[in-house]
Order: C-alpha cells, then structure tokens, then sequence
C-alpha cells in the first residue's frame, strides 16, 4: 500500500467532491478545524473556556456517566468522556473492559443501564431501531473482522452503501469505488473475495466501504490486532491521514500504544469498568496511576524487545 497510491485516491475523491459526484465526508453543519478547531494535543479546558460562549463547539459524542452490566458482570461503571468534531480519541485498556461495548452503545447496538450517550449532538439514549437509522448514516464503524460480504468482490463490498442511495449511477459508483480503493491501496485487488485477502486487507478494504457511506464520524474497533507490524503501521497512517484530510471525527479503541500516540487527540484509560484517566498522551505518560504505568512500560519492553 504504497502513499504515492493513497495520495492518489485522496486526490480523486476531492475531484468527486467539488464535482457534486461524492457529498462532503466530515462534520456537515459542525465546527472545523478549518474553521478554526484547535490542533491534537490542545488542551481542551484552557482553549475552550477563551472561546465566546456562542461559539463553543459541542462535544460530537458524549458519555455522561454510562454503567452497563451483563448480569453480576459490570462492564462500564460511570463512564464519562467526550469526542469534539474532528477529534480523535483513543480508548485503551486491557481485554474486557468495556472498550469494544463503548462502541457498540455510541452505534446503538447497546443501551446503557444508566447515564446517557450522545451522538451528534442528539441524546440516543432512549431512541428506538427506526429513530438509529439516521445516526447511523452519520456514524460507521469498522470491525475487528471487517465484516465484509464474503460472496461480493472488493469492489462490490466497497459499492454496496452507493448503490443502497440509489443516489447516483453506475459509472459515478465505479469512480467512487475506484478512489476509495486507491486512498485505502487496494485497487488492484478490486475483483478478489474477501477470502483472498489476508486480515490487515481485510481492514483496509472495511475501511474505503465505510468512507464510501459518507459518514462524518469513523468507529475503528483493534484496527491493528492480528496483523504483521508492517501493516499497523500503514492503518495507523491511513487513519491518522483520513483524519486530516477528510476532517472525520473518530474514535479508535485500541491495545496498541504506538497506535495511540501517533493518532489520539485524547485518549480514554478503562480499568476495572471506570474511566481511570481522559486526556492527552503527553498528560497520561505523566500520570502516576500504577496501572497506566506499567501499561506504559510493558510497550516500552516491547519495543525495545
């Protein structure tokens, strides 16, 4: 997945957009960083409390005090967290601490057993199925699996919400697909199965299908777990380059701390159900938390190992 290759798709979709063919990816109606959005690594108390009132963004998503448990087994106790328009944010934690079912609410998939979640700027705490189908052609997410149709090419898989808007033609849909392939570098696998591609393919061709949806904000559930270290490092530039230039909102739930370091605005730590730190990777490296620190440490053993 050469960048000479991204760059290229990157450039054909911002022709699709000034032509009309594609809508705008990115926060439609939300403050941006091109509007004057702070840059990663601000610190988001100082930055906002100078802003007038009238022109404090809104969180995009917002955890208000979110418990969730399966029988005796509590999974998110009291989690509070925000994602501002055009943000990302890293949630980190070992196995089973409620970062994948934090998802799995913003979706809606799950409903909280108290507190309530908010996603762009709507309250989707109480909101039946049919009320979820507008939230969610504003917000995708990527799985773990890629959740990819296994009797559809690549190509077919990447089409599939095009072609669901019967919005557009056939010829506007190949061109559609065939940036995204190119953004993502995986063009010339456009006629192969799922079954072809090994998992870090897999993830890449699940991400130009949930772009091809126009979402304005991006889920990415363990993008690099399973894969060679070569491939996490081209998802982790993609995403961190989908960020920048199509200005998605996103959230990345991840074990891999490289992976935050190079993509989190914030990031959210879970332990034991609770969000034990929220805020950037400078301010969590300096947290004395005994978890957080040996957390840190062992990625630092793997480094160097």
């Amino acid at each position: 997945m050469s960048r000479r290759l991204c760059d290229m798709g990157t450039a054909k979709i911002a022709d699709q957009l000034s032509t009309g063919e594609l809508r705008p990816l990115g926060n439609r109606g939300l403050p941006s960083r091109h509007a004057g959005w702070p840059a990663a690594g601000y610190d988001e108390g100082a930055a906002i409390s100078t802003m007038p009132e009238e022109s404090k963004p809104a969180p995009y998503i917002e955890f208000v005090e979110v418990s969730k448990a399966f029988g005796d087994n509590v999974v998110l106790d009291r989690v509070s967290f925000t994602v501002m328009p055009g943000e990302t944010v890293c949630i980190l934690g070992r196995s089973g601490v409620g970062k994948s079912v934090s998802l799995h609410h913003i979706m809606g998939f799950l409903k909280p057993d108290s507190g309530r979640v908010i996603v762009a700027g709507e309250d989707i705490t109480d909101y039946r199925e049919d009320q979820l189908e507008h939230i969610r052609k504003k917000v995708t997410m990527v799985f773990q699996n890629g959740a990819l149709f296994d009797s559809l090419t690549v190509g077919e898989n990447v089409a599939f919400p095009l072609r669901e808007t019967n919005e557009l033609s056939e010829e506007q849909i190949f061109q559609i697909v065939d940036g995204l392939l190119q953004m993502v570098g995986v063009q010339h696998m456009r006629d192969l199965l799922p079954s072809d591609l090994s998992t870090g393919m897999k993830r890449s061709v699940a991400i130009a299908r949930a772009l091809a949806a126009r979402p304005e904000c991006v889920l990415y559930d363990e993008p690099t777990t399973m894969v060679d270290p070569l491939m996490a490092q081209l998802l982790g530039d993609l995403i961190k380059r989908l960020k920048i230039q199509l200005n998605l909102t996103s959230i990345v739930v991840t074990h891999d701390m490289r992976l935050a370091k190079k993509l989190a605005d914030r990031l959210v730590f879970l332990y034991e159900a609770k969000a034990i730190f929220f805020g950037t990777y400078a301010a969590m490296e300096k947290d004395q938390h005994p978890i957080i620190q040996e957390f840190l440490e062992l990625d630092e053993l793997k480094i160097e190992a």
